[in-house]
């Protein structure tokens, strides 16, 4: 495996050399969430070119520099955590000054999404010295691209990243709450001693789908979508399933035809008129959105049909 590795680092630098790579810049890295292979060419090349590495876990970053067949001296990696972050952000300022080139990495994938890092950059970035992404692994897109979201219009399109819910019930329970009425995917993220917890609590949110992405790119990966109320049965049907990291998509909400003169018009329309001409007109007619109507058209129709 390790020889594998080796041979990266060699075609990382054949292929990632020639671009420019200024001294006393910050290069955000991102570093696999699992699957070391899922480290970019870009990402290698920088963080052996590196002066120094900032990292959220010197330790782990070592031993991921290592599986890579990079060495750096210990003196070369500078910790870089949420409780020391504003302070560590001054150091990097001041070897950055120098002329320095430095990577950040967090422990897994994209610095300053959930992981530390935004602090660092805002430093850097009022120091006036240069910040450049070297974009890669993310658990959050990784499980927005298998969760197969449906917008249910335009104006709800994109999604909503909420990260972690709060540890305590009540403002947990809080949270779902105000996201029952956002109309838009969201991205949850949640550890294992909780998980269960966060799955009664999204319980209340009945028919809406929920993808869970468990252990994303490692062995015992699983992903899976189920109504948000059979959440909590999906995690007592294997105890695996509720060990490892987890990326939450709450799917987008389908907002329903709720007027009673929306859905009278609706039904008129239906009568006469084929089902995609009924839902654009009734759309025109009532300012409602054309993909709630037109889930309340099937509904109408599968009513009809008695099936």
């Amino acid at each position: 495996m390790t020889a594998t590795y080796a041979s990266a680092l060699s075609a990382a630098h054949e292929a990632a050399s020639a671009q420019h790579y200024p001294q006393g810049t910050l290069f955000v890295v991102a570093t696999p969430i699992g699957n070391l292979a899922d480290i970019s060419l870009r990402a290698l090349h920088v963080l052996a070119l590196a002066d120094a590495i900032a990292c959220e876990d010197t330790r782990h970053t070592q031993a991921l520099l290592r599986a890579y067949g990079i060495d750096k001296a210990p003196a070369q990696l500078l910790a870089v955590h949420q409780h020391n972050e504003a302070q560590a952000a001054h150091l990097v300022v001041e070897r950055l000054q120098q002329g320095q080139r430095i990577a950040y990495a967090s422990d897994a994938g994209t610095p300053a999404i959930s992981d530390p890092g935004a602090r660092l950059v805002a430093a850097v970035r009022a120091a006036g010295r240069a910040v450049v992404p070297l974009p890669g692994a993310s658990s959050i897109t990784a499980a927005l691209s298998v969760a197969g979201i449906v917008t249910p219009g335009a104006q709800d399109s994109g999604f909503v990243f909420a990260g972690f819910l709060p540890a305590k019930a009540a403002e947990r329970e809080a949270a779902v709450q105000g996201l029952a009425g956002e109309p838009r995917a969201v991205v949850l993220l949640e550890a294992p001693h909780r998980i269960e917890a966060l799955a009664r609590a999204l319980a209340v949110l009945g028919k809406r789908p929920v993808t869970v992405a468990r252990e994303l790119t490692k062995q015992f990966e699983e992903i899976a979508t189920v109504d948000a109320a059979d959440l909590p049965k999906w995690f007592m049907n294997g105890p695996q399933r509720t060990r490892g990291e987890f990326v939450l998509v709450l799917h987008s909400a389908v907002v329903a035809a709720e007027s009673a003169s929306e859905q009278r018009i609706l039904r008129l329309l239906l009568s006469e008129l084929p089902l995609k001409t009924a839902v654009r007109l009734a759309a025109d007619i009532t300012g409602a959105s054309r993909n709630a109507l037109y889930d309340a058209a099937l509904a109408l129709k599968k009513d009809e049909s008695g099936d």
